[in-house]
């Protein structure tokens, strides 16, 4: 089963059905020591520090598997409400950590608009009568309320 995240608060094109709870995920790193000296001198003459990009990547990726690990659990569709934080927890050592809601989710029936069909009796220069034209897309998307 595929986990999909939004950090939307709803999922495009599926309707929510139920809210699980709230799943996370996290990892603690520290800076490997020679990647530290050569990050020192790379302060000196500028540029990305590739290292510490890699592993700042690394550890997002470890969050989210852990995360998601915990949503299959659940038996959810998806986790919605994605959110990173990071915190030091120690000199050279940082925790990141990934949260978010897991629901069940059901895909929304692809709704086919019609044109209305003309009226006969429309004059020239006249407004047509739209009073039965199809809805537009966004009069009937289902919202979820992450709050109750």
């Amino acid at each position: 089963m595929t986990v999909q995240l939004s950090n939307l608060e709803h999922l495009p094109n599926y309707q929510i059905t139920e809210r699980l709870d709230v799943v996370y995920g996290s990892t603690v790193r520290s800076k490997h020591v020679g990647k530290d000296l050569f990050a020192g001198l790379k302060n000196i003459v500028g540029g990305e520090l590739t290292a510490y990009t890699e592993l700042l990547e690394e550890s997002r990726q470890e969050a989210i598997d852990r995360m998601i690990v915990k949503a299959e659990a659940l038996g959810a569709d998806a986790v919605v409400g994605l959110r990173f934080s990071t915190s030091s927890i120690a000199q050279g050592a940082s925790e990141l950590f990934v949260y978010g809601t897991a629901v069940k989710a059901i895909p929304m029936p692809q709704q086919v608009y019609q044109t209305p069909p003309s009226d006969s009796h429309h004059q020239p220069g006249q407004q047509p009568n739209l009073q039965n034209s199809a809805p537009t897309a966004t009069d009937d998307l289902p919202r979820f309320n992450p709050f109750g």
